[in-house]
């Protein structure tokens, strides 16, 4: 009779998903760390435990960091986060021609405090956004990048910029594409994302940082 090798019992890994989220989240709080992927490994790493097992998905990091944040760096982090969305705001009403949209983690809440702003823009042409930054005497560097609607892979330019001394990233749609629900992978969510008056009506109601 062949005999099976033991299996990692539903309340064992569930444990270690959950020790590896907390440990993960804390990593981004602490040491700046912005890419989830990183942090999970670094994470991993450090409990001693296989990166092939147990790896929580972003979703429980993000449910981690925003506990972390709420308990150890609730005045601190509301005031950045505060401050990232009034740069933002000030940049998408530059920008308010292309449509701008805030996504990422500033739009989520979970941004640390070197993130970088995303924005998207649906403008009639990524060429008329360079002219219009270049008019403008603004540097950037651009490369090329992918988001789905559905299976659809559509592409997408990537302007990444510096506004007011905080990093800023321009994914640059097509115009035609703004009324898609858009991610970040085939398999990801849809990104979030708030317009305008949107992100105007969230500083307003997180009053004074």
């Amino acid at each position: 009779m062949s005999r099976r090798s033991p299996s990692r019992s539903p309340s064992r890994s569930t444990e270690l998903r959950a020790r590896i989220a907390a440990d993960a989240a804390r990593i981004m709080a602490e040491d700046g760390v912005e890419d989830y992927a990183v942090a999970k490994r670094k994470a991993a790493r450090r409990l001693g435990i296989e990166a092939t097992h147990a790896l929580p998905g972003n979703e429980e990091i993000e449910a981690a960091l925003r506990d972390y944040r709420a308990l150890y760096q609730p005045d601190e982090h509301e005031g950045r986060i505060a401050e990232l969305r009034a740069i933002a705001l000030d940049a998408m009403r530059m920008l308010e021609r292309f449509r701008p949209y805030l996504s990422g983690a500033v739009l989520k809440g979970t941004a640390g405090p070197y993130a970088e702003i995303e924005l998207q823009i649906f403008p009639d042409s990524t060429k008329e956004v360079e002219i219009f930054l270049l008019d403008r005497n603004i540097e950037y560097d651009t490369q090329e990048g992918r988001r789905y609607a559905g299976d659809r892979a559509h592409a997408v330019s990537i302007l990444s910029l510096l506004w007011q001394d905080t990093p800023l990233r321009l994914s640059v749609f097509d115009s035609r594409d703004e009324r898609l629900a858009l991610k970040g992978s085939q398999a990801g969510r849809v990104l979030e994302r708030a317009g305008i008056a949107e992100v105007a009506a969230l500083l307003r109601d997180a009053g004074p940082a």
